[in-house]
Parts: C-alpha cells; sequence; structure tokens
C-alpha cells in the first residue's frame, strides 16, 4: 500500500525520511535543542498556516458563498471544512507553545524570554521574548477567544441567532487580531537567530 494515500502516511514517511537523512550526516551526540526546534517550527507552520488559510481563504470564501443568493452557500464548509480545520489549528498553537517552552527551557533562557531578557539586560532574551510574548497572547486568543465562538457559530455548543453573530464578531476580530501578531511574532522568532539580531538589535 502506497503511504502517500493517507495524510498519516505521508507525515509518518516525511519523519522516516528526516530521521534517515539526519542519521547518515549526524556524527554527534543526540541534539535535544535541535529536535525541540524542529518540532516547534513544525507545529508553527501548521498553527500559523491555518490562521492565513482562514483569513485569506474561508472567512472571504464564506462571505462571498453567504451573498451567493442562488449559489450552494457556505454549509458544507462550516460542517466538514472548519472543524477539522480548527482541531488543527487550536492544537497546533498549544504544539507551537510548548514545543518553543521546551526549547527554551534547555537552551537555558526561559526566564530570560519571558522576563523580556531580564528586563533589558540579554538582548537574546529580550528579542526572543517578544516573540514569545505575542505567540502567548495569541495562543490566549485561540483558545479563550475563537474557539469558545466558533462552537457556537458552527453549533457545537447550543446558541441563539444574537449569539453567534456576536461569537462571529469576536471570533473574527481575534483571528484578525492573531494574523496581524503573527507578523511581529515571526520577526522576533527569526530575529533571535545570531547574525539576525545583531543586524537589527546591535
Amino acid at each position: 500500500m502506497n503511504p502517500l494515500n493517507t495524510v498519516k502516511g505521508a507525515i509518518t514517511t516525511g519523519v522516516i525520511i528526516a530521521v534517515v537523512i539526519i542519521a547518515v550526516l549526524n556524527t554527534g551526540a543526540f541534539n535535544e535543542l535541535g529536535l525541540a526546534r524542529w518540532l516547534h517550527i513544525l507545529s508553527g507552520i501548521t498553527w500559523i498556516g491555518l490562521l492565513y488559510y482562514f483569513n485569506l481563504v474561508q472567512i472571504p470564501g464564506l462571505a462571498v458563498a453567504n451573498a451567493d443568493k442562488g449559489g450552494p452557500g457556505g454549509a458544507g464548509i462550516n460542517k466538514y471544512i472548519a472543524p477539522r480545520a480548527l482541531f488543527w489549528f487550536r492544537w497546533g498553537a498549544v504544539a507551537t507553545w510548548l514545543t518553543g517552552a521546551w526549547y527554551l527551557a534547555r537552551f537555558g533562557k526561559f526566564a530570560s524570554a519571558f522576563t523580556l531578557g531580564g528586563f533589558g539586560e540579554d538582548r537574546y532574551g529580550l528579542v526572543i521574548g517578544i516573540g514569545a510574548w505575542l505567540g502567548t497572547i495569541m495562543l490566549f486568543n485561540v483558545w479563550v477567544l475563537i474557539w469558545p465562538n466558533q462552537k457556537k457559530i458552527l453549533g457545537i455548543v447550543p446558541a441563539t441567532e444574537e449569539e453567534k453573530n456576536a461569537a462571529r464578531r469576536v471570533a473574527f476580530l481575534a483571528s484578525r487580531l492573531n494574523t496581524a501578531l503573527s507578523m511581529p511574532m515571526l520577526f522576533f522568532m527569526i530575529a533571535s537567530g545570531g547574525v539576525f539580531r545583531r543586524a537589527f538589535f546591535g
């Protein structure tokens, strides 16, 4: 059976290919920091990729579908696509935060990051800390504002039409805020790297 016929098979194949290449090229010991960073980036791609999908594709597409009075509407997306996308979206957010925290803790920079570099003393901690705080705010928005309101919109929990309309607005604004915050968050995550950090922040 071809493993590429399923998502699980494709993911498993990708992990196996990565592990084989790493094993062939690696001459040293197991690198926990490298593993944490790899998983953090994979989780982040899942989370932010879906955030951009929602804001660039699904929300505008649903608006057009709902405005098309003779068309099929957005019921299919709301029933089959949105719940699955939101599952990966919210757990991608958790995985991104946890793997980032794991990386910072093993690197000895968790406290420095969340005190913004010991209140400015550690440049790496300051730069990565800004990214970490923005990511934490975004995680909060996912679980406290977006997901509870999406459950009302999708009919997972009972809600009146008035409550659904209010939920749409809150979820929409929280999602748009996360889109805006993702840009400086990604900048500061990347800027924490040595050459990039020195170029921008001395």
